[in-house]
């Protein structure tokens, strides 16, 4: 199965996939274009391009004629052909729109990848299917620090290691330092046999919040292990729109129903499928992603 992966500049998405034969990825002219127009229609954006690319060839670029096609899910939720560029072309694709939001764009793409989201989501990408997720025990605050350290280790000095200083976010306080190993042992005890007691052991631990930074990204996946274990399901986060997911994880220490039934209608019994499981990832850093000057 081909690796799919969705990168987002803002809240708008870029379709990528990974091509053996040449070894690299391919994204989606089509989000490109989305992304360099501001434009979120999927014909008008399909319809530019045809204009672009006819344009192209008739001055001479070569860009028009370096498309590729290659399957990838589209908006209706099936598999299609659609043209794709490898990287350096999608620099060059960038350059066709001479205003600020392609310069940003182009910085984007760019060094995204060498950012810590950029590092720690591609290690994040490769637990899937490896030795190390079989490893990680389900449901334990040492399973918990085992993925932190596997996604952050060499990022952060603090990979997988419970925090001694208080955080906060917002207005809301987490669990505070001293108290921090007293919570997390009472949290790992709670049962899991249910979706509704995995859910309140899934959000007692981020009220607990142990590490330093990045808790959600590890958490969802502890959260995905612990519901492939014990209920053969997991979450297609592609479906939870980030707005929603915030706010419910924001009202869920004092009401947990509204994340309850955002991730119980996403859940599906694709355990072992490696798209939902990049997807979700994809997702999970996006709902952490908080550029708002991609937005303009």
């Amino acid at each position: 199965m081909s690796k799919v992966s969705i990168r987002f500049f803002g809240d708008r998405p870029v379709r990528a996939i990974w091509n053996d034969e040449s070894s690299r990825w391919f994204f989606s002219v089509i989000d490109i274009i989305g992304v360099l127009n501001c434009q979120d229609d999927y014909e008008k954006n399909r319809n530019y391009w045809k204009y672009l690319k006819s344009k192209l060839k008739r001055n001479g670029s070569q860009l028009g004629s370096h498309t590729t096609q290659l399957k990838i899910l589209a908006p209706d939720g099936k598999q299609r052909s659609s043209d794709v560029l490898d990287d350096k072309d999608v620099l060059e694709l960038a350059t066709q729109f001479p205003n600020q939001r392609s310069s940003r764009f182009i910085q984007w793409f760019i060094h995204g990848e060498d950012t810590v989201d950029g590092k720690s989501k591609a290690k994040a990408y490769s637990l899937f299917g490896s030795s190390m997720i079989d490893s990680i025990e389900v449901g334990t605050v040492k399973g918990l620090q085992q993925i932190h350290s596997f996604i952050f280790g060499g990022l952060f000095d603090f990979a997988g290691q419970i925090r001694t200083k208080n955080i906060s976010k917002g207005n809301f306080m987490f669990a505070p330092a001293k108290y921090l190993d007293n919570a997390l042992k009472t949290i790992e005890k709670m049962p899991e046999q249910t979706f509704e007691q995995i859910i309140d052991k899934y959000v007692e631990m981020n009220v607990a919040h142990p590490f330093m930074e990045g808790n959600g990204r590890a958490a969802r996946i502890w959260l995905d292990l612990i519901l492939k274990r014990n209920l053969r399901f997991c979450v297609d986060w592609s479906l939870i729109n980030k707005a929603d997911y915030l706010d419910a994880m924001k009202l869920s220490p004092d009401d947990s129903s509204k994340i309850r039934n955002l991730i119980k209608n996403a859940m599906t019994d694709k355990i072992d499928d490696r798209q939902v499981y990049m997807k979700g990832i994809d997702y999970s850093y996006y709902y952490e992603s908080d550029d708002d000057s991609l937005q303009q």
